[in-house]
């Protein structure tokens, strides 16, 4: 089962953010049981190059890997698809134009996805056109992130637009946006709510980012599917701590 079809079948799938552009970070993560990997382009200091070599650790181990790109051009569509990535997580999708450009671009077809042979995506020249324009079509998920109070105004039409496999909820954006500081605010809290309220009214995959895992059985119960939580840094930092932690219990121990 590819990364699309397990969107598909609404089950909770839980993957990280990848922060740190060398390679190494990915590999060492692909060995995990994490269902999906999530390069973050628009946060960390990822180029081509470094996508590139991160697409290929996580590929071979065979782990599903994801590109938070960061912006919607068509280019940045093209290049981390080309590189092999199973998607794209969009952020700042809009509203219902925007999102519907946004899916025509990670598809090949007039105005949309340009087409190359010569790509990892399609083996280098060794798969044929038709399995390269059907492999696009059942395999590429296009994820949309909701973080602007006009994206919350419009969900219901976003919602309703075809291609997009799963709508993502960036929930800190959305904080800001509320400009608050909290993202358990009741205004975030409400945001949130109404884009969980629509897609399920519209049976669309819903995913988010959620920073205080005690809320993860709500989130779940509600039909959240999609969890990206952590990342390379919070894992290095959690390691480090926990570590300082245990050796500082053991200073106290042996002075008894």
């Amino acid at each position: 089962m590819n990364l699309k079809q397990a969107l598909a079948t609404k089950k909770p799938l839980l993957g990280t953010f990848i922060k740190t552009p060398h390679f190494h970070n990915t590999e060492v993560l692909a060995h995990t049981n994490l269902d999906v990997l999530c390069l973050d382009a628009e946060h960390a200091p990822f180029d081509r190059a470094d996508l590139d070599t991160c697409v290929l650790a996580a590929k071979s181990k065979q782990k599903p890997v994801i590109i938070r790109i960061p912006d919607s051009e068509n280019a940045t569509i093209l290049n981390a698809l080309d590189l092999g990535a199973d998607g794209v997580v969009i952020p700042h999708v809009l509203n219902a134009e925007h999102a519907k450009r946004i899916v025509k671009k990670c598809f090949y077809g007039p105005d949309g996805r340009g087409y190359a042979g010569s790509t990892r995506f399609a083996g280098y020249t060794t798969h044929k056109l038709p399995d390269n324009l059907a492999a696009n079509k059942n395999e590429t998920c296009v994820i949309a992130q909701i973080e602007d109070l006009e994206a919350i105004d419009d969900i219901d039409a976003i919602c309703q637009v075809e291609g997009i496999d799963c709508i993502f909820i960036g929930r800190m954006d959305l904080t800001v946006a509320l400009q608050q500081t909290d993202p358990s605010h009741p205004d975030v809290i409400a945001a949130v709510e109404k884009v969980v309220a629509a897609t399920k009214k519209y049976n669309k995959n819903c995913g988010m980012f959620v920073g205080n895992l005690a809320e993860l059985p709500l989130w779940i119960k509600s039909g959240v599917s999609l969890f990206l939580l952590g990342s390379d840094h919070s894992f290095l930092l959690n390691g480090a701590n926990q570590l300082q932690q245990s050796f500082e219990s053991s200073i106290a121990k042996s002075a008894e």
